[in-house]
């Protein structure tokens, strides 16, 4: 993957068979919107997440039939061989589920933990204590994960008393940047003296303006060792969440900040959830991170490509691609890492598909009507007529079994395959 990224140190930390830090692939998460209290609803989309690619799935535990609930859910995924590990999200009352039930705490991979609302006054350190006792018990990591809209009200009125007193105080939103990063340690401290190992413990201070997530990352990276998860809260809806989140993250990522990342998108009435584990997966491959699926390179189209063609057929390229993929994976190693080029004209086409693994440069509008067919550089074949989309698309098959699987059946098959399309320029030329 990218040499030019350097990952911030970090200690390691395992969820489940998930390992978490900077000697391991940054990690994406998802989280659930459904009721955890409907069990059966819970565990569809924890695996509907978990197919898409999240490698871990929190769940809220926000009420007692939520608690009750979720070593069902699990009991249920195990089932249906789904291992992701669930993180349990809890606020205000996380200390007295954990401890009525006892199999939810068990069931759970990892807690997340908010200092800023697990109680007031006094009773804010006995319950997260409490809470951080349990972890202990079970041996379960945790993620202490301060966020802008719920930080401790008490830290920021003596941080901001403090602040006022200086000479030259900061303005408010750089205290609560600060305050984020000192809540977020002194609670990762105080885990460390109740009993949790420094090798279960992640944290996380998530904001919703990019500038100030960019800002606490860069300070709380360089005060610790502990593994970081990023996300912009509340990133919005639509291309406003994904452009924010990208931007954000890409300048963490690299300089080698974060270890696991959620993208926090607003899904469309009756969206799919999915839609952030696509994106976070988008952000880690472009960034060259992680390969997750074959990537496709396609031009944007201009007034030569007056067809609509080459759209249609990168659409259904990236389609096939995006089925393929789950079952070449198990067959193919590092078919993920595959280069697709389906390009409109011959200005950036033929040189874009010789880049490529594999591609082709469909004819523009005045070019002559037939596209070649590049693997590994060098010019295969030419297709012609109204078959060429399904042509390509057999002949990227091919190439992955001849290329990826090693196969000599599937090298016999590509040169027949390519055989065939020579034959078919041929006998369209005589004519």
């Amino acid at each position: 993957m990218n040499s030019a990224i350097t990952r911030r140190r970090t200690t390691q930390v395992a969820v489940g068979q998930v390992k978490l830090g900077s000697e391991s692939p940054i990690v994406v998460q998802a989280m659930t919107n459904t009721d955890t209290a409907d069990a059966q609803a819970t565990a569809r989309q924890v695996e509907s997440l978990a197919l898409a690619g999240a490698e871990l799935v929190r769940i809220t535990v926000n009420s007692h039939d939520a608690a009750a609930q979720v070593a069902n859910i699990r009991e249920l995924l195990d089932r249906r061989n789904v291992n992701v590990p669930l993180v349990g999200d809890f606020h205000f009352n996380g200390h007295r589920l954990l401890t009525a039930y006892p199999e939810c705490a068990e069931a759970l991979g990892k807690y997340r933990i908010n200092p800023g609302n697990v109680g007031k006054g006094a009773k804010r350190d006995e319950q997260f204590c409490n809470m951080i006792e349990i972890a202990c018990r079970y041996d379960k990591p945790v993620r202490i994960g301060v966020n802008w809209g719920s930080l401790d009200p008490d830290l920021l009125a003596r941080m901001m008393d403090t602040n006022a007193m200086l000479t030259k105080p900061l303005n408010a939103d750089a205290v609560m940047r600060e305050a984020l990063v000192v809540s977020a340690l002194e609670n990762a401290y105080r885990a460390i003296e109740v009993g949790v190992p420094t090798d279960h413990i992640v944290l996380s201070a998530k904001v919703s303006h990019v500038q100030d997530l960019i800002a606490v990352y860069r300070n709380l990276a360089g005060c610790c060792e502990f593994p970081l998860h990023l996300g912009l809260t509340e990133a919005g809806m639509g291309s406003k969440g994904i452009v924010a989140s990208s931007t954000a993250l890409a300048v963490l990522l690299q300089e080698g900040i974060g270890d696991t990342l959620r993208i926090s998108l607003t899904p469309e009435p009756n969206g799919d959830r999915n839609r952030e584990v696509l994106v976070a997966q988008q952000i880690l491959q472009t960034m060259g991170l992680r390969a997750f699926t074959p990537s496709v390179v396609a031009c944007p189209g201009c007034g030569r490509t007056s067809s609509n063609f080459f759209q249609e057929l990168t659409q259904q390229i990236e389609a096939f691609l995006r089925v393929q993929t789950p079952i070449w994976k198990s067959l193919y190693p590092g078919v993920e890492h595959m280069h697709v080029a389906v390009m409109g004209c011959v200005v950036n086409g033929p040189g874009e598909s010789r880049l490529a693994n594999i591609g082709i440069s469909l004819p523009g509008a005045g070019e002559n009507p037939s596209a070649p067919v590049y693997m590994d550089g060098e010019r295969v074949a030419t297709l012609k007529g109204p078959g060429i989309a399904q042509d390509f698309t057999d002949l990227l098959q091919a190439y992955v079994e001849a290329r990826y699987g090693g196969l000599e059946s599937g090298r016999l098959r590509l040169g027949e395959m390519l055989m065939k399309e020579c034959n078919k320029v041929l006998h369209t030329t005589s004519k």
